[in-house]
């Protein structure tokens, strides 16, 4: 396991590196910078819009090659730049960061948990009213958009609290330290405002997964060796958690992977619906700003997330299926 763990390491670190230059070559190549500077008022001399430009790395006037060979020895030693209104990339990344991060495990891990256990559910009880109105049920989550469904609960929050006459529900900001008296007020006042915009993400992933599991477990529940097991005289719950269920896990555990950075990067309009400052507001404001260091930031960051799930995913599914290994 070890072993094969190492090779895919070393697969994904190089595939990283790819994945985190192409970031800053399109960054560099499609965004213009030097437009943030001359929109200012006053407008700063062009000599010195080009010499902030050099500074920062990001003159338009250089060729693309030597931006990047600038950008990558500063990732190298940890250095991310500097963004065009000369903060540390760096610092604003890390915290940018954690806030998606709280908005974003809480929600997947539990959507991607609930979907597949409602997905083998749905499998084993089809056709009956349970699996009907979930499948209604997904179909309609699925076809609403994130922003639109953060609103309907946004909505409903509102309402709540004017009928209970107390905020129940946080709907609107991010937690600040201090707004509470004890540890335990703090942790009620935490858990209020993660409640929403969680469950905003967990709803899409519940019905993704549940219905992707049902899919897959239907195909295997039909397939040559669970009857085969099944003729053989193993017990129904047997060849169910055996011979079906666990096949199933790891094209669920690869497809988790691969959903972490098109999740990660794709909350911006939860971010904008509850008023939290994280990496999906930050790469839309940046963007438009044509902060080139700023937005290869974040699609590193993203690429890492993307390689350390399928990393893991990998070890995951060697271990439930190991002739995954070979």
């Amino acid at each position: 396991m070890a072993a094969y763990a190492l090779r895919r390491a070393v697969g994904h670190v190089l595939l990283l590196a790819l994945a985190a230059s192409l970031c800053h070559l399109l960054a560099a190549a499609c965004l213009r910078p030097r437009a943030e500077f001359e929109a200012r008022s006053p407008r700063p001399p062009q000599r010195v819009i080009d010499a902030e430009l050099t500074r920062l790395g990001l003159n338009d006037d250089r060729p693309l090659i030597a931006r990047y060979a600038h950008w990558a020895a500063g990732v190298v030693r940890g250095d991310f730049g500097r963004t065009v209104d000369d903060r540390p990339v760096g610092a604003e990344l890390g915290r940018r960061g954690m806030v998606s991060l709280r908005l974003l495990l809480p929600g997947a891990v539990s959507g991607a948990v609930i979907g597949v256990l409602l997905g083998g559910r749905g499998a084993i009880w089809r056709h009956r009213l349970g699996d009907r109105l979930s499948t209604v049920a997904a179909i309609a989550v699925l076809a609403t958009p994130a922003f639109v469904l953060a609103i309907v609960l946004q909505t409903g929050a509102q309402w709540i609290n004017m009928a209970a006459g107390s905020p129940i529900f946080a709907y609107v900001g991010e937690y600040a330290p201090g707004e509470t008296g004890g540890p335990l007020a703090g942790l009620g006042d935490r858990l209020r405002h993660l409640l929403l915009p969680t469950l905003t993400t967990a709803l899409g992933q519940i019905a993704l997964y549940s219905r992707y599991q049902r899919t897959l477990l239907l195909d295997e529940l039909r397939a040559g060796h669970v009857r085969a097991a099944h003729a053989r005289g193993v017990r129904p719950r047997t060849a169910l958690r055996k011979y079906a269920l666990r096949p199933t896990l790891v094209p669920v555990a690869i497809y988790v992977a691969y959903q972490a950075g098109p999740l990660l990067t794709g909350m911006t309009l939860t971010e904008k619906v509850f008023g939290w400052h994280g990496m999906g507001e930050w790469l839309v404001d940046s963007i438009a700003r044509g902060d080139v260091n700023a937005v290869a930031a974040i699609g590193c960051c993203a690429a890492v997330l993307v390689f350390t799930a399928r990393l893991l995913a990998d070890v995951l599914a060697a271990a439930i299926d190991p002739r995954v290994r070979r």
